[in-house]
């Protein structure tokens, strides 16, 4: 069922010109340990499972990636900021960010401390829902999967919370955002799930 649903994901993913776009060029990310990653993803999908143009509601794409070797701000905006003028015709914001420094500056902006991610994977598994913890990125003609819940909630329409390290209000605004544009989604609660 695993490859089913994998395939079934990749048949989504490239029919939207968006994300299809951009992991067709994906030499021009050109950043380490790098991810299509999380919202994008996920809205594509739910796009696709309840009948809506492929970029519906769509506000940005997210690739993230790990360098340790430089984990100054000034540095993931110059990557950013390349990146986007790459992908100037697409239209969304393109928000990238180096993983590898997230802990830096996460206690300020979220209100407490986390520990450095390991890789963009660790990273990955840290999303705000189990539908949204998936990254995507081209390799050999096909794709490296990065799911560590599986892709039966993101599939099905159900956004579970992943308690790992997002807090409940938090989580609760994302998800308040997603179901005024995608009112189908079946919402497992806070108390109820992850």
């Amino acid at each position: 069922m695993e490859d089913e649903q994998f395939r079934q994901l990749q048949g989504i993913v490239l029919k939207s010109q968006m994300l299809s776009a951009l992991l067709h060029n994906w030499e021009k990310v050109a950043l380490p340990d790098s991810w299509l990653a999380a919202g994008a993803i996920a809205q594509t999908v739910w796009n696709h499972r309840f009948g809506f143009p492929p970029a519906d509601g769509i506000n940005d794409i997210d690739i993230v990636y790990f360098d340790v070797s430089d984990l100054s701000e000034d540095a993931e905006a110059e990557h950013a900021a390349r990146i986007r003028r790459a992908f100037s015709d697409l239209p969304v914001w393109i928000d990238v960010k180096n993983e590898a420094r997230v802990h830096l500056w996460y206690e300020a902006k979220l209100g407490y401390p986390i520990k450095p991610y390991t890789s963009t994977t660790d990273a990955i598994a840290t999303f705000p829902t189990t539908a949204t913890a998936v990254g995507l990125r081209p390799r050999n003609g096909s794709f490296d999967l990065c799911a560590p819940f599986g892709l039966s909630d993101l599939l099905g329409g159900i956004v579970r919370p992943n308690k790992r390290q997002i807090r409940r209000e938090i989580c609760e605004q994302k998800v308040s955002r997603w179901v005024k544009v995608w009112p189908n989604l079946n919402v497992v609660g806070w108390l109820e799930g992850g």
